[in-house]
């Protein structure tokens, strides 16, 4: 079964290489001004704009995260293709107004682009700790950095090595709670835990094994020569974690929740995605249960899911969250849990927010910041987004992977969108 997941992984690399066109950011067609940067004709609230900050030309291939170092110095980390140590970071230099809101509406200069590191592992989980330092996840090893000179290229320090690096779910996503502590995905190595010979095995070995995988795991942080204090599973039974927050204020602070990336069925309504309340040493019922604890396809009668836990709140089937981003209560977002729908159905293709209510919890329906991203020949693709991050201006930076571009949303005048 890893065999064949590998051999898939690499076909879909040769696949979307084949495929990659020489258009402008795969397909976007500027509309004016956003800014200083090309307008896109991408839906988003009222009296704000979406514009193309990099793309293909600045060297991007498949961006999954991005984070601002400072004002005008953005990293992006980019997976390169589904094949191993083909991953690079790469550095953004924004022209000197960008940085500046009140001076956005100037005459654009050229971003500058410039590789940091090169012969990445499927790099896919970037974040900034406590400590300052940027924390890296790739496929088998997670590492920091301290952030370097403009231009320099980051010095790693090896946190963790030999994580497990195959299968359907390799990619490691990465989130800091207010304490420190950095919380790690583990994504299971199957689908539904089907083994060569096509059977579902009761208990699944995945979750056994001496490093379980379909996991969220966390890792105690300290000083010392001796930086990792303790790195051990923290909840269990879900399938693919690459979205994954910390609340990091108000009354659930420090409360760790995680978007589900359940497996697909041909039917289109089936399974729905989850948003998962995590506790530590609960189970989330993958590979034998689904949404509202339903038992999945192969465990009828198998398994008891009323055992499980139960997800905060159903989303739709297939929309695929990749990114969330637990904003503060004080940013322009408002404390909203923002998240990244990346699948290609007609409930993905958007990024969505979701308030919280008074216990600090994401509650109600989805607040829609960049939506109607359907494909339009000539004027856009269908929107792919996987990473997220705010800049210094309360600015959001997204990225999307098979888009090969980095996106901003602002305000018309150049500055945060306003609270909705």
């Amino acid at each position: 079964m890893q065999r064949k997941y590998r051999l898939i992984l690499r076909l879909s690399a040769l696949l979307l290489m084949a495929a990659s066109p020489s258009a402008h950011a795969r397909g976007y067609a500027s509309t004016g001004k956003c800014g200083i940067y090309p307008r896109l004709t991408i839906t988003s609230p009222s009296g704000t704009c979406v514009g193309l900050i990099a793309d293909d030309a600045h060297g991007l291939r498949f961006p999954r995260r991005v984070l601002e170092i400072e004002p005008g110095r953005i990293w992006v980390l980019d997976m390169g293709n589904w094949m191993p140590q083909v991953g690079q970071l790469i550095e953004l230099r924004l022209p000197p107004d960008a940085a500046t809101p009140a001076n956005a509406n100037t005459t654009a200069r050229a971003v500058e682009a410039r590789v940091l590191l090169s012969k990445l592992n499927y790099p896919s989980g970037m974040a900034r700790g406590p400590d300052g330092k940027i924390y890296i996840g790739e496929a088998d090893k997670i590492w920091r950095a301290v952030v370097p000179s403009l231009g320099q290229a980051p010095q790693p320090e090896l946190l963790a090595s030999g994580l497990p690096a195959d299968g359907a779910h390799l990619l490691k996503e990465l989130a800091f709670a207010p304490d420190g502590s950095l919380y790690v995905n583990m994504g299971s190595a199957t689908d539904a835990c089907r083994g060569e010979d096509q059977k579902q095995a009761v208990p699944c070995p995945e979750r056994s094994t001496a490093m379980p995988r379909a996991a969220v795991w966390r890792m105690v942080l300290q000083a010392g020569k001796q930086p990792v204090k303790e790195f051990k599973p923290f909840a269990n039974g879900l399938r693919n974690s690459m979205a994954l927050a910390v609340m990091p204020d108000g009354p659930a602070a420090g409360t760790v929740w995680q978007g589900e990336n359940n497996i697909d069925y041909r039917d289109p309504r089936q399974p729905p995605e989850e948003l998962n309340l995590l506790r530590a040493g609960a189970d989330y019922g993958w590979p034998y249960c689904i949404g509202a604890r339903q038992n999945a396809q192969g465990y009828e009668k198998r398994f008891d899911c009323s055992k499980t836990e139960a997800p905060h709140m159903l989303w739709p089937a297939h929309v695929a969250p990749l990114q969330m981003l637990a904003t503060p209560v004080g940013s322009a977002f408002g404390g909203q849990l923002l998240v990244a729908w990346h699948g290609q159905r007609a409930d993905g293709q958007r990024l969505v927010g979701f308030a919280r209510d008074d216990k600090g919890r994401p509650s109600g329906k989805p607040i829609q910041w960049l939506s109607n991203w359907d494909a339009r020949p000539g004027l856009r693709p269908g929107g792919r987004p996987t990473g997220m991050g705010l800049d210094h201006a309360g600015r959001l930076l997204v990225v999307e992977d098979f888009n090969r571009s980095l996106l901003i949303l602002m305000s018309e005048a150049g500055t945060a969108p306003r609270p909705r």
